[in-house]
């Protein structure tokens, strides 16, 4: 292994860690501090606007309308949707139904992959893929009886349906993270999301009480815009340009450990 994939390696673990560590955050703070809805704009614009702030400090790069065409997709499919469906499904189900979850999306990937970049689903991949994903799902179920959290079926499919969305995510933005920066296409991604987001939640974010806000949950918020979205969504790009789409959704492996 180069220094090169080895610097993906670990920038996709740490991304996965944060992820993983935004699940029980969230969950605290829906819906009875924060409404999911809220919650989903606070991440998208106030990420935007790091995105663009940091764009300031880097070199200038120019993006085609074909491929402005295609971060629209990435948008919706990546942040949007992905995050809008895990953010309103995790509100009505558990942090352990959604770790679960959580370890099909490397099946997902392996399969997209095959299909749209051609990449080969090798015996030893397949069997790689199986392995984590069973492994996951037995270490969730022994510890299922010390949660205390009720299990939801709609919660639950709308969590499989931001799964999937966010496979389709990592393969299609793939050819774009080997011709663009991490934060070009994160600033574009979330400007595309934060926009469409606020054009339909524009309500539930007049509706919070921000002066009855306690610090410890602007603390909450804080980490799920820093480092649950900003931090880890810069990484995700990073390792794609390194690895290929199923090595980095294999990582998901790490979250139901952590969560």
């Amino acid at each position: 292994m180069n220094s090169e994939k080895l610097k993906g390696h670990i920038l996709i673990l740490i991304a996965n860690i944060l992820f993983a560590i935004n699940m029980p955050i969230s969950k605290y703070l829906l819906p009875a501090h924060v409404q999911p809805e809220a919650l989903t704009i606070m991440r998208m614009g106030s990420a935007c606007l790091l995105f663009w702030a940091a764009s300031l400090f880097m070199k200038r790069e120019k993006v085609t309308m074909k491929d402005l065409g295609m971060l629209f997709v990435c948008a919706l499919c990546g942040v949007g949707f992905n995050q809008g469906l895990f953010i309103v499904g995790l509100n009505r189900t558990s942090p352990v139904d959604a770790s679960i979850i959580a370890t099909a999306v490397p099946i997902f990937v392996m399969l997209l992959a095959a299909v749209i970049l051609k990449e080969p689903i090798t015996k030893m991949k397949a069997f790689g893929v199986l392995l984590g994903c069973t492994g996951g799902i037995s270490l969730i179920l022994a510890s299922t009886h010390a949660t205390g959290q009720v299990s939801s079926l709609d919660g639950n499919l709308m969590i499989i349906t931001s799964g999937i969305i966010y496979s389709i995510y990592l393969v299609l933005s793939k050819p774009l993270s080997l011709r663009y920066s991490a934060v070009t296409m994160m600033k574009w991604m979330f400007l595309f999301a934060a926009v469409a987001a606020l054009a339909i939640y524009w309500r539930p974010l007049t509706e919070v009480d921000y002066a009855a806000v306690s610090p410890r949950i602007w603390g909450g918020v804080a980490y799920v815009v820093v480092g649950a979205t900003f931090f880890s969504y810069l990484m995700v790009p990073v390792a794609q340009h390194h690895l290929r789409p199923t090595v980095v959704s294999m990582y998901n492996y790490v979250q139901p450990i952590v969560a």
